[in-house]
């Protein structure tokens, strides 16, 4: 990729960032007190189970923010909230 087009790249990468608000990092046992706390909503999980990969991610959105945990085991997902299992979970760097 040229310097510009790396360049346009980024740009377009950081306006996305800005457009989807502040994702937070968080420990799995936050992520299960947040989740245990909320009364619906949306957890996205993905599991990697590859050689390297073992694991989870989950994705939630929670009073404008976007949390977001790695986790070596699975987390309970209460069942008042709605799961959905992802391909892929992206988050920026």
């Amino acid at each position: 990729m040229s310097g510009s087009g790396a360049a346009a790249a980024q740009a377009a990468i950081q306006e996305a960032i800005k457009a989807s608000g502040a994702i937070v990092k968080i420990a799995p046992n936050e992520f299960s007190s947040l989740i245990s706390r909320m009364d619906d909503g949306i957890v996205i999980e993905k599991g990697d189970k590859g050689f390297l990969n073992r694991g989870y991610k989950y994705s939630t959105s929670y009073k404008g923010f976007i949390f977001y945990c790695k986790s070596g085991n699975q987390i309970t997902i209460p069942s008042r909230l709605e799961k959905v299992k992802a391909d892929r979970i992206w988050v920026p760097q």
